[in-house]
């Protein structure tokens, strides 16, 4: 899983960047990858998850730069994070949706009424 979050820089006097990031996700859409993108979520930061094999994932990025770039912003800045596991096979596209699920059973948990606790024993109790 990647994270990244891509940021036009001089791109005129209107401060919106919204056409560059649109034309990202058509990149990205291109691709066949999976990809979340998080501006449309109100409880989560900036940015893009991208899912599939390292050299695909790191090129869509790199393709998204070249089409922004095509688009008329002379600089980006892009802050990437990227997450690999080598100790259990992952199908490509689902890792995401796992993690995100398996954290929401977790907190499920916490809105579960608590069994009553059993009495115990203290040490040493004479009888």
């Amino acid at each position: 899983v990647q994270d990244f979050c891509l940021v036009p820089i001089g791109t005129g006097p209107d401060p919106s960047v919204a056409e560059y990031i649109a034309e990202c996700q058509r990149v990205l859409e291109r691709t066949g990858l999976k990809y979340k993108v998080w501006i449309d979520e109100p409880s989560s930061g900036y940015g893009t998850n991208l899912e599939g094999p390292w050299h695909e994932v790191t090129k869509a990025i790199h393709d998204c730069h070249a089409a922004v770039h095509a688009k008329g912003a002379p600089r980006i800045a892009t802050d990437v994070r990227i997450g690999t596991r080598v100790d259990k096979q992952i199908i490509s596209g689902e890792g995401n949706d796992h993690k995100v699920a398996r954290v929401l059973e977790i907190l499920a948990r916490d809105d579960a009424p608590e069994a009553p606790a059993e009495p115990q024993a203290t040490c040493c109790e004479i009888l």
